[in-house]
């Protein structure tokens, strides 16, 4: 009696192709972020913070004596597996900057179509937060530390 190869040539195809399936890593949103800073580079009459929660909302805000003048929400959303920046309180809309790259200690989002910022940077280093907005021609630089 002659052996049958199809039938198992087709089941050890299967196998393989099931055995070589990945995963779906989805994005892990980033976690540095978490907790209280407070900018260290702040003009002299000024101070600006960052509060970030555990569920990745946060809030920016500057004062000025006791007074508060410029605030925006902030968190990290996920459309379609892809993180994003979401910014509100700035402008009419919110506007959402979508991550570019990203490691455990560091994101850069980018929005091409604002005005400013078209690029948000945030990274981790030495124990201080530090964060650049910039455009084609301008960038600002954040300093933080946690209070």
């Amino acid at each position: 009696m002659p052996i049958q190869y199809k039938p198992i040539l087709f089941i050890l195809t299967i196998v393989i192709l099931f055995s070589c399936k990945t995963e779906d890593v989805k994005p892990q949103k980033p976690s540095f972020l978490i907790g209280n800073w407070i900018r260290l580079n702040n003009k002299e009459d000024t101070k600006t913070f960052e509060n970030w929660n555990a569920d990745f909302t946060g809030l920016g805000y500057t004062l000025k004596d006791k007074d508060t003048v410029f605030k925006e929400i902030m968190s990290i959303i996920s459309i379609n597996d892809t993180l994003n920046l979401k910014v509100e309180g700035v402008n009419e809309t919110a506007t959402l900057f979508k991550f570019t790259s990203q490691t455990d200690t560091s994101f850069v989002c980018k929005n091409p179509q604002n005005e400013f910022p078209k690029k948000i940077s945030y990274y981790l280093k030495n124990e201080q937060l530090k964060a650049i907005v910039s455009s084609d021609d301008f960038s600002i630089d954040f300093v933080f530390e946690k209070y």
